[in-house]
């Protein structure tokens, strides 16, 4: 029982950060702003920020915590019994829903900083 509960908290948690970052897409770059005008550079981030909203993060998260919970349970079957088989099922679902959510999140990102540069903006990091 206790597994399950610590299982349904991480998920809770992963779902939530991803809903988080995928809001932030674009938050964190960092351009040169020298000759500038910030108020075109701000339009032009929103656009940007449009544009990878349409990166599919939840498909991402679904197809490796399926993934994760599929080796994680056939390692689990190898090495012990039917229980060990579940709980290693859930830890790689869990583990695979972490990596969907950073690689989505990350996508994310790259769709931003190509349409920035793509606009001729000099992007730093």
């Amino acid at each position: 029982m206790k597994t399950r509960s610590g299982l349904a908290l991480v998920s809770i948690l992963v779902l939530s950060a991803c809903a988080h970052q995928g809001q932030r897409a674009g938050g964190d770059i960092i351009i040169d702003t020298k000759n500038i005008d910030m108020g075109a550079y701000y339009q032009d981030l929103h656009e940007c920020r449009n544009y990878a909203a349409q990166v599919n993060v939840g498909q991402k998260v679904a197809t490796k915590t399926i993934t994760g919970a599929v080796v994680g349970g056939a390692i689990g079957a190898i090495v012990g019994d039917s229980g060990s088989a579940a709980r290693a099922a859930g830890v790689g679902g869990v583990l695979g829903a972490v990596k969907g959510t950073g690689q989505g999140y990350h996508e994310k990102q790259r769709v931003v900083r190509n349409c920035l540069s793509g606009r001729g903006y000099r992007v730093l990091n």
